[in-house]
C-alpha cells in the first residue's frame, strides 16, 4: 500500500501566486512595485527606489527621506495623493541612513538595522520581540493600510494616525513631535504624565462615513458625516485629536471634526507665567505676559520684579490657572488672607457666585488661558513697587457703577431771641413756625424721594453685588461702530453686531415702545441678568439714557435655529449669504434637549418665575458647536401692553401660540410648552407647520401635527414626516428610538388642555428617555383661536 502524497503547502501556494502577480512582475524604470517581501528579496534598502503596494493602489510603504541629509524612514502613505500623506512610520525617532536594511533573517525575523553588515546592530522595528519567526511569513501591505507580518500589524502599533475600521481601543498614540499623548483610548496628555482632556468612554474605531465611535455606543459625527471618504484620525503636533478628510475636487485634506475647540485648554500651548489667548474668528493662539512678567524663551514669562516682603494685588478677569490648592472660604477676605499667608502663593483665583470659591496658586503659574466663559477673577500677587496695571477686565468693573450720593438736608429755623411776647405775638408765632414746618417738611419730603429715585437709579437699592453693567450710549455706539452691522430684526427691536473694548463680541438690542421709567427698567434686567444656564443667550449689560433702551447680550455666530431648518425659503433672492450647513440628526436632538432645559429653568428653577410667551425657531441661537441658546426671555415684562396685544390679549408670533391666548382661560407655563411643541414637530420635519403640506391629504382637512400625529401612533411609520434633506441619512437602528421619542413629546405638548401637557421638565426627562412615553389624545386644528 503506497503512501499517499504530503497535500500542497498553503503557504507555497500563496506565495507562488504572490510572485507571479502582475504588479510584482512589472516594474518601472523609476520606482520598482512589490505586493509581498519576503527573504528572497531581502535585504531592502533605501537606495533600491522599490515600494510595497496595497491591492488597489490605495496606500504604499517604503523608506522615505526625512528632513535631515542622507536619513530615511520606513513609512506606510496614501500612494494617490500628492505630497505623501504618512500615516505609520516603523522608525520615526530613529531615521537611518543610505546603509541601513530592512532584511528577512534565514530564522524569519524581520529586522530592521541601520547598518548593513553589523549583524549585532539593534533592530528599530516596533515590538519585534513579538513578532512569530516563520521562514515562509511575507510582509505586505493590505487594501485598509495595515503592513502585515505573521501575527504582527501595523494597526496593533499606530504613531500618530488611526485609518478608517482600525481598532483604536487598547492602543495608545504619540504626536510627531513626541510631546503628547492618547493614552488608554480616552485620555490626553502632555509630557506623559500630565492629563489635558478625556472622554467619557474609550474610542472604538473610525468609520469611512465619519463616525467615531465609543465603547459605550454614543458616536461622534464628523460635519461631512455620510459619504464614504478617505479618512484618519490624527493627534497633531498642537495636542489635538482631529479627524480629516479627502476633498477629491479640491485635492486637499480638511477637518471635519476635532475634541477639543478651545485651544487654549491644551496643556503646553503656552510656557510657564504665560496667558493663553484664542481668536475663535481664527482659531488661532497666541500667548501674552501677564501685567509685571516679560517674555523671555519661547513662550514663557519671568517677573520684572521678584516678590519682596511687601506685595500687592493685580485682578485679571476670566483668567484660569490649571493645578492649584482648593479652598472652600467664607468670602474674598479669607481667601485673600490665606494666600498671604503663604510666602510661596503666587495670586489665587476667586469666584464671585457665593459658593465660597478659592484656589490658590503656589510655586509656579502653569497653562493659564483667558476665556470669557471662566467666570473667576485671578489675582496675581506682585510687588509694591510694580507700576504694571491689570489688562485683563470685564469682570470687577461690574462692582464700581454706584455712586455715592450725599443728600444736604436745609438748616432749621434760628430760634426767636424776643424776651417777652402778648398772647397774640406768641399765637401768631406758632402759627407761623407750624406753617414753616410743614413748608420744611414738604420740602425735605420732595427731596428725599428725589435722591431715593437716583439711588435706585444707580443701583443702591436695585442692583446686587455682581449686576449687568450699564454702559452709556456712547459706549454701545463706538462698540457698533454706529450701528453699522445689523445682524437681527424682531417683535422686540434690532439687533446689531459690537465688540467690547476688552474684545468680548456682543449682541446689542435696541429694544423699542418699552415701559417703566430708568429705575423699573432697571430692576427688571437685573433679575433677566441674575438667571444663568448653559442654555439661556448671557446678559452682559444694559443703556437706559436719553430715551433709549439697549440690552447687550453675549454674541451667538452661527444666528437662529430658522436659517439652518428653513434656510430653501430664506435663501431666495440672496446669493450672497452663505449656505447654512443641513442639521443632522443628533444635533437636532441636542439642541432639542438643551431648549427643554433651558424652558424648564425659567419655569421651575428661578427665582423669579419666567414665562417666555414667544418661543419659536426664531429665538433659538446656535453657538459655534450648535449648542442652543434660547434669546428674548423676560422681555415680554418690558413691553407696553399695547404693543404685545394684537387679537384680544394674544401675545406672541402666529403659528406658534396656545388655544389659550384666546380664550378667558389663565395662562400657565403651560403655553410655552403648547409652542415648543410646535418647534420640535419643525426641528424633525425641516419646515413650517404652517407651511406643511402633503398632497395625499384635501388642504381644507391638513393639519400638520394631527397628521403627524396619524403617521406616529397609528400608521407606525415616522419615515414620511422626517425633513426630506437629511432623510437619506436616517438609520432607523440608530435614530429611531431618538427621533421617536421626539414626535411623542411634541403631540404630548400640543394637547388642546393645559392641564393635559406635562411641565417641561417632565418635556426633557421625556426627550431623555427616562419618561416613558404613552398614546396621548390626537391634536385638532387650530389657527388663532379657531379649532375645525
Amino acid at each position: 500500500m503506497s503512501c499517499p502524497s504530503p497535500p500542497f503547502s498553503l503557504d507555497l501556494f500563496l506565495l507562488f501566486f504572490l510572485l507571479n502577480h502582475p504588479l510584482f512582475l512589472s516594474a518601472q524604470q523609476s520606482t520598482k512595485i512589490l505586493t509581498v517581501f519576503n527573504s528572497t528579496l531581502s535585504p531592502w534598502t533605501p537606495t533600491q527606489n522599490q515600494i510595497l503596494l496595497s491591492p488597489n493602489s490605495t496606500f504604499a510603504a517604503g523608506f522615505l527621506p526625512s528632513n535631515s541629509t542622507n536619513s530615511y524612514v520606513f513609512s506606510i502613505w496614501y500612494y494617490e495623493i500628492p505630497n505623501k500623506t504618512i500615516v505609520w512610520s516603523a522608525n520615526p525617532n530613529s531615521p537611518v541612513n543610505s546603509s541601513a536594511s530592512l532584511s528577512i533573517s534565514t530564522s524569519g525575523e524581520l529586522k530592521l538595522s541601520p547598518q548593513t553588515r553589523v549583524s549585532s546592530a539593534p533592530n528599530l522595528w516596533p515590538k519585534s520581540n513579538l513578532l512569530v519567526r516563520n521562514t515562509s511569513a511575507l510582509l505586505f501591505l493590505q487594501e485598509s493600510g495595515n503592513l502585515v507580518y505573521g501575527n504582527w500589524g501595523s494597526f496593533l502599533n499606530p504613531t500618530d494616525t488611526y485609518l478608517p475600521n482600525q481598532n483604536i481601543n487598547g492602543t495608545n498614540a504619540t504626536s510627531s513631535n513626541g510631546k503628547f499623548q492618547f493614552l488608554g483610548s480616552a485620555t490626553l496628555f502632555y509630557n506623559g504624565n500630565d492629563s489635558y482632556f478625556a472622554f467619557q468612554n474609550s474610542l472604538q474605531r473610525l468609520e469611512v462615513t465619519g463616525l467615531v465611535t465609543q465603547s459605550s455606543g454614543n458616536p461622534f459625527y464628523s460635519s461631512d458625516f455620510g459619504d464614504p471618504k478617505l479618512r484618519r484620525l490624527k493627534l497633531e503636533d498642537d495636542g489635538n485629536l482631529q479627524v480629516y478628510s479627502f476633498d477629491p475636487v479640491l485635492k486637499q485634506w480638511t477637518v471635519v471634526w476635532q475634541a477639543i475647540y478651545q485651544l487654549c485648554t491644551i496643556h503646553g500651548t503656552c510656557g510657564t507665567n504665560s496667558i493663553c489667548m484664542y481668536d475663535a474668528s481664527t482659531t488661532k493662539t497666541s500667548c501674552v505676559c501677564p501685567p509685571g512678567f516679560k517674555k523671555i524663551s519661547g513662550e514663557s514669562c519671568e517677573r520684572k520684579i521678584p516678590l519682596l516682603s511687601k506685595t500687592k494685588f493685580l485682578p485679571l478677569d476670566y483668567v484660569n490657572f490649571t493645578g492649584g490648592v482648593d479652598l472652600k472660604v467664607l468670602n474674598f477676605s479669607s481667601c485673600q488672607k490665606q494666600c498671604l499667608d503663604k510666602e510661596n502663593c503666587l495670586g489665587f483665583m476667586f469666584k464671585y457666585d457665593g459658593t465660597g470659591y478659592c484656589v490658590l496658586q503656589l510655586d509656579k503659574l502653569l497653562y493659564g488661558f483667558w476665556s470669557p466663559g471662566n467666570e473667576v477673577v485671578m489675582y496675581l500677587r506682585v510687588d509694591n513697587e510694580e507700576k504694571d496695571v491689570s489688562n485683563f477686565t470685564g469682570m470687577t468693573s461690574l462692582m464700581e457703577t454706584s455712586c455715592p450720593v450725599s443728600i444736604n438736608l436745609p438748616f432749621p429755623p434760628e430760634e426767636s431771641k424776643a424776651t417777652t411776647r402778648n398772647i397774640v405775638i406768641i399765637a401768631t408765632i406758632f402759627a407761623a413756625e407750624l406753617i414753616s414746618g410743614v413748608f420744611f417738611f414738604w420740602a425735605f419730603l420732595k427731596k428725599y424721594i428725589k435722591y431715593r429715585d437716583m439711588a435706585r437709579t444707580f443701583g443702591l437699592e436695585v442692583m446686587p453685588a455682581i449686576g449687568p453693567k450699564r454702559f452709556s450710549f456712547s459706549e454701545i455706539k463706538t462698540a457698533t461702530n454706529n450701528f453699522i452691522d445689523k445682524i437681527g430684526k424682531g417683535g422686540f427691536g434690532d439687533v446689531y453686531k459690537g465688540k467690547l473694548n476688552d474684545g468680548r463680541v456682543v449682541a446689542v438690542k435696541c429694544l423699542k415702545n418699552v415701559t417703566g421709567g430708568d429705575a423699573e427698567f432697571w430692576a427688571e434686567v437685573t433679575i433677566i441678568a441674575r438667571m444663568h444656564h448653559l442654555n439661556l443667550a448671557r446678559l452682559w449689560g444694559f443703556c437706559a439714557e436719553k430715551g433709549k433702551r439697549i440690552l447687550v447680550y453675549e454674541y451667538v455666530p452661527n444666528g437662529s435655529l430658522d436659517e439652518f431648518l428653513f434656510q430653501k425659503a430664506a435663501r431666495i433672492g440672496s446669493p450672497d449669504r452663505p449656505q447654512k450647513p443641513i442639521l443632522d440628526w443628533n444635533i437636532r436632538y441636542r439642541i432639542a434637549l438643551g431648549v427643554a432645559r433651558a424652558i424648564a429653568y425659567l419655569h421651575e428653577e428661578c427665582l423669579e418665575w419666567v414665562l417666555h410667551c414667544d418661543i419659536k425657531p426664531e429665538n433659538i441661537l446656535l453657538g459655534d458647536d450648535f449648542c442652543p441658546k434660547v434669546s428674548d426671555f423676560g422681555l415680554a415684562k418690558l413691553k407696553k401692553k399695547e404693543e404685545v396685544m394684537t387679537i384680544s390679549r394674544f401675545r406672541g408670533t402666529p403659528g406658534y401660540v396656545a388655544p389659550e391666548w384666546t380664550k378667558a382661560d389663565p395662562i400657565t407655563p403651560k403655553a410655552d410648552v403648547y409652542s415648543f411643541g410646535l418647534v420640535l414637530l419643525e426641528i424633525v420635519s425641516g419646515s413650517r407647520n404652517f407651511e406643511h403640506y402633503d398632497s395625499k391629504v384635501d388642504s381644507d382637512q391638513y393639519y400638520f401635527p394631527a397628521w403627524a400625529f396619524d403617521k406616529v401612533f397609528k400608521e407606525m411609520n415616522i419615515d414620511d414626516i422626517l425633513d426630506p434633506r437629511i432623510k437619506q441619512s436616517y438609520d432607523s437602528r440608530a435614530h429611531f428610538d431618538m427621533v421617536n421619542r421626539m414626535v411623542k413629546t411634541a403631540m404630548w405638548c400640543i394637547q388642546d388642555q393645559p392641564d393635559a401637557r406635562p411641565s417641561m421638565g417632565k418635556v426633557a426627562k421625556m426627550l431623555e428617555g427616562t419618561v416613558e412615553i404613552i398614546e396621548p389624545k390626537k391634536p385638532t386644528i387650530f389657527f388663532l383661536g379657531e379649532e375645525q
